[in-house]
């Protein structure tokens, strides 16, 4: 179901996979590590993502800890073809449904995946870790984009 976000409302949409340094990015889950894979736990309204509570995430980056919502950077982003995000539509085209229900998610009206790829884009969005440096071949071709080689902060010289 690839839905093209309408001119009006396309840059005003939600990544929920942002970066702590967009602007207004709000913490709306945590990330579990499991041996099935990351598994998130929406909050049950996000907050903000203040240098204080990502701060909270330490030793580790922010965003191996926390799923992140922030405003879709569009052309700044890599996903983004102009109209649509290609790692949505490639999540929903490659990955299984790991819910049969909806979550609890409190960006969904606003969401960018939701509002290209409808519920499917939600059934697996649960399973979805921003940072993940054992993903699998799978995964790092729906990305699209090289395996993170070192871990941010503790590479040569961290």
């Amino acid at each position: 179901m690839l839905n093209q976000a309408s001119p009006s409302t396309r840059d005003s949409l939600l990544c929920p996979s942002s970066q702590p340094e967009v602007a207004g990015v709000r913490v709306l889950g945590v990330v579990e590590q499991t041996p099935a894979g990351p598994e998130v736990s929406y909050l049950e309204k996000p907050i903000e993502a203040t240098a204080e509570i990502l701060a909270m995430s330490a030793p580790f980056h922010p965003t191996e800890v926390f799923r992140l919502a922030g405003a879709c950077q569009t052309h700044l982003c890599p996903h983004f073809d102009g109209v649509n995000c290609g790692l949505a539509t490639r999540i929903v085209q490659n990955m299984p449904a790991v819910v049969e229900q909806l979550p609890a998610c409190k960006i969904r009206q606003e969401c960018r995946w939701f509002r290209q790829e409808g519920g499917a884009a939600c059934r697996r969005c649960p399973q979805i870790s921003t940072v993940n440096y054992n993903a699998s071949e799978t995964m790092q071709a729906i990305v699209n984009l090289p395996p993170v080689l070192i871990q941010i902060g503790r590479g040569p010289g961290a």
